[in-house]
């Protein structure tokens, strides 16, 4: 009984806590825009990947003609 004396207090504050915690994340704009993190995990973005891609190609046509002992194309 005694224990609760002690706990009732602490848990109204980790509730307050959590409250006001809500409350700063929505006036700060943390639940603006939830569709565009939900569709960019889900859709890959063409301009993203082609780089990628490029960048890929360039490493490997540069480790090809080193290991040729040519030197390496500059774009």
């Amino acid at each position: 009984m005694e224990s609760l004396f002690f706990l009732v207090p602490v848990a109204l504050i980790f509730i307050v806590i959590a409250v006001r915690f809500l409350f700063w994340a929505v006036n700060s704009g943390q639940y603006d825009d939830l569709d565009t993190e939900a569709h960019r995990i889900l859709f890959d973005d063409d301009s993203a990947a082609g780089e990628n891609r490029e960048k890929t190609e360039a490493t490997k046509s540069n480790a090809d003609a080193a290991s040729d002992g040519k030197a390496p194309e500059e774009k």
